[in-house]
């Protein structure tokens, strides 16, 4: 895996979203933020993420996705429950995945973050494919970009949002990429 021009990955799958916009000039990406998402709600391995991110996604499809319409989100990168890593949106661009935030004083995280999703909720455990993709991309986008602090949605957006959820298993994920860095 190497990023490219803009920041495309290479080596994983990738589908362009829609929904980004250019990075306030020199603020450097300092933040990474791990979310979870499914859709619907606790069902894995559909296209609902992906059409969600992609402004495809048919409200009328399942009862919970009339709550969506409209909706412009997306994230830079989703991990499949198998590991398998998607990218939506060049890391040089700004994502919209964080929404109303705030890191140690400072706003609008977008601005200043990466986005990954896991494909899960906040009610059944993450694969352990899933902590291995992600503990390679971060360690990834380390290498590429200033990052200083990792974090859950739910860091960034307390009260608002809940993910990556109880069940994220952060010592787990520390631990893999303290292990692959040695």
């Amino acid at each position: 895996m190497k990023f490219g021009p803009g920041g495309w990955l290479s080596g994983v799958r990738r589908i362009a979203s829609p929904n980004f916009d250019a990075r306030p000039a020199r603020t450097p990406v300092s933040l990474l933020v791990i979310h979870s998402i499914s859709l619907p709600p606790d069902e894995f391995g559909g296209p609902g993420v992906r059409h969600l991110f992609t402004n495809t996604l048919d409200c009328s499809a399942h009862p919970y996705y009339a709550q969506l319409q409209g909706l412009r989100v997306s994230a830079h990168f989703l991990i499949g429950r198998d590991g398998a890593i998607t990218q939506f949106v060049p890391c040089g661009s700004r994502a919209w995945h964080a929404g109303v935030s705030a890191w140690h004083g400072r706003e609008r995280c977008n601005d200043f973050s990466i986005g990954i999703e896991l494909e899960g909720c906040d009610r059944l455990p993450f694969e352990p494919a899933q902590y291995a993709a992600l503990a390679r991309l971060t360690r990834r986008l380390r290498r590429n970009y200033p990052i200083r602090h990792i974090v859950g949605h739910a860091d960034i957006a307390p009260g608002r949002k809940t993910d990556p959820g109880p069940l994220f298993d952060w010592g787990h994920y520390f631990r893999l990429l303290d292990r692959s860095s040695a």
